[in-house]
């Protein structure tokens, strides 16, 4: 995710050409693969098991590593030997910026600290951004210390980074009582915990994430592609409930709806977390703890 966020920041301040940017992802990408990918390649999985992980992951929060050890498909020191053939994504992006003489390691040094200054960052939050790891990063875009709004963005996130697209980076959240759209896909739940969580944009800008999360290209209509993200929210708020029940709360959700030609929600707490994949901008809306109408 950091190596998005940094790739832009160093094509908006000039340091990178669009040319010279998408090479450097061309070589990173030709030294990352999925874990999986590895892990068949290796031949210390089959290719049934490395699919059925990835299946079990769009239902449950854990990395593809754990699912594998807790299913006896690899050991622990297996899954730290793919790790460190996988990368660090922000390291192999960085490591290709160098390879290809596009910046030196001074010149890299002082790009990150003129963003940790111009972001008003701590050693911790830029420790956590390099890190890659989701639940860390979420809270510093979030906002807040909220915890039902952090476990929301995080599953959100995982799920779309895990399902959608792997390369996604994320804007500030931001408050608002009121905002419109032209499609709409959400679903509410009520018990112990009562939020919506939407996922809103153009009907072409959504339409991109359903093809990808489907790896289907007949995604052609509206109505299509809100279906698809209907079922990604359901599979956001379903961990969720699963998780908070584990924890002695009654989560229930109401089936996911979608609108198109523009809906509008409104609630006093509306939290908007912009989200750039699929090479286009979605929104994550959660509202949580008052009434939150969409129509």
């Amino acid at each position: 995710m950091f190596d998005r966020i940094m790739g832009k920041y160093l094509l908006d301040r000039g340091k990178l050409s669009k040319a010279q940017l998408s090479l450097a992802y061309q070589v990173q990408e030709s030294k990352r693969a999925k874990l999986g990918v590895i892990a068949v390649n290796e031949k210390l999985m089959t290719v049934a098991q490395a699919e059925e992980i990835n299946a079990l992951q769009a239902t449950m929060d854990k990395r593809f590593g754990d699912l594998a050890i807790e299913r006896g498909y690899l050991s622990e020191i297996q899954v730290g030997y793919l790790l460190s053939l996988q990368g660090n994504e922000f390291q192999t992006f960085t490591s290709a910026l160098i390879a290809k003489e596009m910046m030196s390691l001074e010149e890299l040094d002082e790009t990150l600290k003129m963003y940790q200054q111009e972001k008003g960052l701590n050693d911790e939050q830029m420790t956590a951004l390099k890190s890659g790891d989701i639940e860390l990063i979420v809270p510093i875009f979030s906002g807040t210390d909220d915890p039902e709004y952090n476990a929301l963005f995080d599953y959100g996130i995982k799920n779309l980074y895990r399902l959608v697209d792997t390369h996604l980076y994320l804007g500030n959240v931001y408050t608002v009582h009121n905002i419109k759209e032209e499609c709409i896909a959400y679903q509410s739940f009520d018990g112990d915990v009562k939020a919506t969580v939407a996922l809103i944009g153009k009907n072409e800008n959504l339409q991109k994430l359903a093809k990808s999360y489907t790896k289907e290209e007949f995604i052609e209509t509206e109505e299509d592609a809100l279906d698809a993200m209907c079922e990604l929210i359901n599979c956001i708020n379903g961990l969720y409930a699963t998780d908070r029940s584990k924890k002695g709360k009654k989560i229930e959700l109401e089936p996911p709806y979608f609108i198109t030609k523009f809906g509008e929600i409104d609630g006093e707490d509306i939290r908007i977390m912009p989200v750039y994949c699929c090479d286009t901008e979605v929104l994550l809306i959660v509202s949580a703890h008052s009434n939150t109408t969409v129509k």
